[in-house]
């Protein structure tokens, strides 16, 4: 009844695919995708090992008719690809999960720092702005993250009742943001402050790793500048990553982080001087300090 019906080679993809559903399932989806991709994972992983596929048998295919072995070299590279998928699959995986988390909070987070500077400074048309893009923005992530729980997220079990109160406390602003006191509302606002804290602290954030991400897609623009050897590009995108690294810079600023700050300005100094041909060297040391850093602490 369980006659092998699938070849080496086969039965070899089945396990890659395997790796790659348990991943998927692992890192970037939960509910009831990540239960589909568990299950198919589980199924490659099975009949490789027995060799046996009812569906091949249902449609009368056969990997397996003429039984052939492959060769060590066709093995190692097998094995070899195995490898790289658990451990650079893992490492980025759990990077960029990490990565479009903080930048869809970013997103949100700078609107409500906004909202909450200018409340403070009783600018109303200002407040008014920036909260109206702070209510949509924050409802964009409260929609996704809602249903959404990466593994970044995927054990807090306050993260839906936390983003629940933030919603709630931001909405019933409104009428203060728009006509009432804005000295108050500041005050009110202030509240939202400690949950968002909370939620990146249990989550293995730290307020380094949000500024570190809010850097790195400035710091990237600067790259590609230097890499086309456009020395006016780079003076233009200094200008952001420079603010963004000034942030980082107050809540760290250690040799490590003081190694950002030499490699961003002697690329900026490079493009004044006009040294195109110097600029994607000095770029590549750039990254290098930044990801030193961020993977030990971001």
């Amino acid at each position: 009844m369980f006659k092998k019906n699938e070849g080496v080679i086969d039965r070899l993809i089945r396990v890659i695919l395997a790796e790659v559903f348990f991943l998927l399932a692992w890192f970037w989806f939960g509910g009831i995708v990540q239960i589909v991709l568990y299950i198919l994972g589980f199924m490659m992983l099975i009949t490789a090992i027995m060799g046996f596929c009812g569906l091949y048998k249902i449609f009368g295919i056969n990997t397996n008719k003429n039984n052939k072995k492959i060769s060590n070299v066709l093995l190692g590279i097998f094995v070899l690809m195995f490898l790289i998928i658990v451990v650079a699959g893992s490492y980025y995986s759990d990077f960029f999960t990490r990565k479009l988390f903080l930048e869809d909070f970013n997103v949100m987070n700078n609107y409500y720092k906004q909202t909450l500077f200018n409340t403070g400074q009783e600018k109303r048309p200002e407040s008014i702005a920036n909260y109206d893009k702070l209510v949509s923005e924050y409802a964009n992530f409260s929609k996704k993250y809602s249903n959404y729980h990466p593994r970044v997220i995927a054990n807090d079990k306050n993260f839906n009742s936390d983003v629940a109160k933030v919603s709630a406390l931001i909405l019933n602003l409104k009428d203060k943001v728009y006509a009432g006191n804005l000295k108050e509302s500041h005050t009110n606002f202030e509240e939202v402050r400690p949950i968002f804290q909370e939620i990146l602290k249990r989550n293995g954030f730290s307020m380094l790793a949000v500024y570190l991400v809010d850097f790195h897609d400035s710091m990237e623009k600067v790259i590609a500048e230097a890499d086309k050897k456009n020395p006016a590009g780079v003076i233009e995108t200094y200008v952001d990553a420079n603010d963004k690294l000034i942030t980082v810079e107050e809540a760290a600023n250690d040799d490590e982080i003081k190694a950002i700050r030499n490699n961003l300005e002697t690329l900026l100094n490079l493009a004044k001087s006009g040294s195109a041909e110097s600029l994607s060297a000095k770029a590549a040391e750039l990254k290098s300090s930044f990801v030193k850093v961020y993977l030990k602490r971001g």
